[in-house]
């Protein structure tokens, strides 16, 4: 008998506990969302600190996640693993076509040719053709699009996707197709002139009404910089979410260490000032230069 897959293995435990166990019998692809959603963000910090017992762990637990919906599905009659993997299969050679070229009629066998019957798909060679151009990424977006006749190439993004992901996603993807600056002066340009309508905006209320300020024009504004700069980050090869981290951390680390100087100095932090604060802050950023 064929020894199982690593993750028909993890779909048979599923099924056993399913068996089995009240909790896991009682559990719907609905009930299990929120479950997921975390275990999908502790993968993500996982793979955001290089750890790889960590990386391991929680790919295990998302592992798990997906084969509990794969023997959810087997339940309801909707679909198993191996369609689950065809599926996949099938989506990476039509997007690779430099590496699996469309496989050839097959031969009857009556002698005539045809092609394999509904529902046969004959395996792909691991190779045919050189390397992916450049724009393998484009070609990528082109290809979905080919995919999906009729719908925007801006569909599939998930409307719960973080706002900072989100954004930078939808740039990719339009990007994908041609709508893209050639390199970071565009998008540089771009940060410039919504900086200063973002400016102009705030002296614009300034003249104004509080309840006309409450309009939200400058949240508009400054909603348009913010995309600004993560189209700029993109283009520079940065990721903006790992950036924005990187800045939130350095930003803890300096305010803490502005804490523990102010300690040592009988400085209330509360009551101290701008002024005050913000020497503790220069001393700090002077003293560690990152």
């Amino acid at each position: 008998m064929q020894e199982p897959s690593a993750l028909g293995r993890i779909v048979e435990l599923v099924r056993d506990l399913r068996r089995r166990c009240p909790w896991d019998a009682a559990q719907t692809p609905q009930s299990l969302r929120p479950y997921f959603v975390e275990e999908a963000m502790e993968l993500d910090h996982a793979m955001a600190h290089p750890d790889d017992p960590g990386l391991r762990t929680e790919l295990g637990d998302v592992m798990l996640h997906v084969a509990f919906q794969i023997a959810l599905a087997e339940e309801r009659g909707a679909f198993g693993a191996e369609d689950l993997t065809r599926a996949v299969e099938e989506k990476m050679w039509r997007r690779h076509p430099h590496l699996f070229p469309p496989t050839p009629p097959t031969q009857t066998g009556e002698g005539g040719h045809g092609r394999a019957q509904a529902g046969e798909v004959a395996p792909r060679p691991a190779h045919a053709r050189p390397s992916p151009p450049p724009s393998a990424h484009d070609n990528w977006e082109r290809r979905k699009l080919e995919e999906r006749e009729g719908a925007s190439v801006l569909d599939g993004l998930p409307p719960s996707m973080p706002a900072l992901v989100m954004a930078y996603r939808l740039q990719e993807k339009a990007a994908g197709v041609g709508f893209d600056w050639p390199d970071v002066t565009g998008p540089m340009d771009k940060v410039r002139e919504e900086t200063e309508e973002v400016e102009e905006e705030l002296r614009r209320q300034e003249r104004q009404e509080r309840q006309e300020r409450q309009s939200g024009r400058v949240a508009e504004e400054i909603g348009d910089l913010l995309f600004a700069v993560v189209n700029l980050a993109r283009k520079a090869g940065c990721d903006p979410r790992a950036a924005l981290e990187g800045a939130n951390a350095r930003f803890t680390e300096r305010f803490r260490a502005i804490e523990r100087l102010a300690a040592e100095r009988g400085i209330d932090v509360g009551s101290a000032g701008l002024e005050v604060l913000d020497g503790l802050w220069n001393e700090v950023k002077g003293g560690n230069r990152r």
